[in-house]
C-alpha cells in the first residue's frame, strides 16, 4: 500500500515537473519569437536578429511575469523609432504564446 502511494506521488511529481519544463521552454520560445518579430520591425537581420532575440529571452529572467520583457522591448521600440504600441506588443505576446506552446509540444513529441 505504501509503495503504491509513493509511486503515485512520484508519478504526480514527474507530470508536474514535465508541465513546468514545457511551460518554461514555451515562454522562452515565445520571447525568442517576439524578439525576432521586433528585430524585423527594427530592420535587424541575420545573426544580429538572433542576438537581439536572445536579449529578449534573457530579459524575462529578471522577474516573474512579462513586465520585465515589456520594459525592455518598449524601450527598444522607442529607441528605434518604430510605431508599435504597448497593446500591439501584448497582443503579439498572446498570439506567440500559442505558437510557442505548440512548437515546444511538437518538439517534445507530446500532445498538449
Amino acid at each position: 500500500m505504501i509503495d503504491s502511494v509513493e509511486d503515485r506521488k512520484k508519478a504526480h511529481e514527474a507530470v508536474f515537473k514535465k508541465k513546468e519544463d514545457i511551460r518554461f521552454k514555451a515562454e522562452a520560445r515565445r520571447n525568442k519569437l517576439l524578439g525576432l518579430w521586433l528585430a524585423e520591425a527594427f530592420g535587424i537581420i541575420g545573426e544580429d536578429a538572433d542576438a537581439y532575440a536572445k536579449e529578449v529571452v534573457i530579459a524575462d529572467l529578471e522577474e516573474p511575469g512579462i513586465e520585465d520583457v515589456m520594459r525592455k522591448v518598449m524601450a527598444d521600440i522607442e529607441r528605434h523609432g518604430v510605431d508599435i504600441s504597448d497593446p500591439q506588443v501584448r497582443a503579439k505576446i498572446d498570439e506567440l504564446d500559442d505558437v510557442a506552446f505548440d512548437q515546444v509540444c511538437e518538439e517534445e513529441g507530446i500532445e498538449c
